[in-house]
């Protein structure tokens, strides 16, 4: 008996030390959302070892001191009514931990769900992050690019992710810069994000959507400003245009590699807000422009968008 509790333990201190050797991404911030949510995480996991260890105390005092071999046999215990002490401390506890949580979840949902401490009073950078079957497509529309399954951002700005999903509800996640979000067809949700410091990271769809879900992942790097403007100026001499053709082959479910594009494709598919939200999702009406409103297009400017191939495999 005493081999197999020796056993169980050599075990679990092998799992332990094995799972510690590369650190959680959740607890490894590169942005103030994701620091509010890490500092949540361990003052969640302070607060619960605090409760495990005193209650574990408390049992093992009990089974120690009033353990039946320590009574004599025709002892029988006295009938009570209740103490209100105890009563009222198994009953009052749990309910201040639950207002302490409550109270903390709001104040961090209120930090993530809003921009970034820190730069507040800056021009977000805007993205449109839509996902398909299974691929990732993010839209620039202040550099006028579109990559496919990877996502370049600069630091020391705020990001501003504009969701939605040309297949079934997906949900965009970068665990080093914050948490997780629903991107649903025919309605936009925003995820305000930043990145304090650069590097790369990993990003993915976090909400199963079929087959190919394991394999729904995207690459991050954040960089400087003058890097991020380096690439932008590289795309726009190297690129191929995003066409409606080439985003209509893109949105058939399949697995491909980083792609990159000039010009997006919310020029002729309009992200579903305004008055492309709902039914409207998807439309291609060539007098639309990304954020609803109507306008000319003009047919030479969009050829003169045209470069060279550009397609990272």
């Amino acid at each position: 008996m005493k081999t197999k509790w020796v056993l169980l333990a050599i075990l679990s201190t092998i799992v332990n030390v094995l799972s510690g050797c590369e650190s959680l991404a959740v607890l490894d911030p590169k942005g103030p959302q994701a620091q509010t949510q890490a500092n949540v995480i361990w003052l969640s996991i302070a607060i619960m070892a605090v409760i495990v260890i005193v209650v574990c105390a408390i049992l093992v005092f009990v089974l120690t001191k009033y353990r039946d071999s320590k009574l004599p046999k025709e002892y029988e215990p006295p009938y009570i009514e209740g103490n209100h002490v105890v009563e009222t401390i198994i009953v009052g506890v749990p309910i201040l931990i639950v207002i302490f949580f409550s109270v903390v979840s709001v104040i961090s949902n209120n930090k993530v769900e809003a921009t970034p401490e820190g730069y507040k009073g800056q021009d977000p950078l805007v993205i449109y992050a839509s996902s398909s079957d299974w691929k990732w497509h993010f839209s620039y529309p202040e550099n006028d690019i579109e990559t496919v399954n990877y996502l370049y951002i600069p630091t020391k700005r705020p990001l501003e992710f504009k969701l939605y999903s040309f297949g079934p509800i997906t949900s965009f996640w970068i665990p080093q810069l914050g948490g997780q979000k629903y991107a649903m067809s025919n309605m936009v949700t925003t995820l305000h994000l930043a990145a304090d410091e650069s590097g790369e990271m990993m990003g993915r769809n976090a909400n199963f959507s079929g087959k190919g879900f394991a394999e729904n992942t995207f690459h991050v790097e954040a960089m400087s400003q003058d890097k991020f403007d380096e690439w932008v100026k590289e795309v726009k001499e190297t690129a191929k245009p995003i066409t409606e053709v080439r985003f209509k082959e893109l949105l058939k479910p399949g697995h491909e590699g980083q792609l990159t594009f000039t010009g997006t494709h919310l020029d002729f598919s309009p992200a579903p807000e305004g008055e492309n939200a709902g039914h409207h999702h998807g439309s291609s009406d060539s007098n639309t422009n990304s954020k609803g409103e109507h306008m000319e297009h003009d047919h030479k400017s969009s050829n003169s968008k045209e470069k060279s191939a550009h397609n990272h495999e």
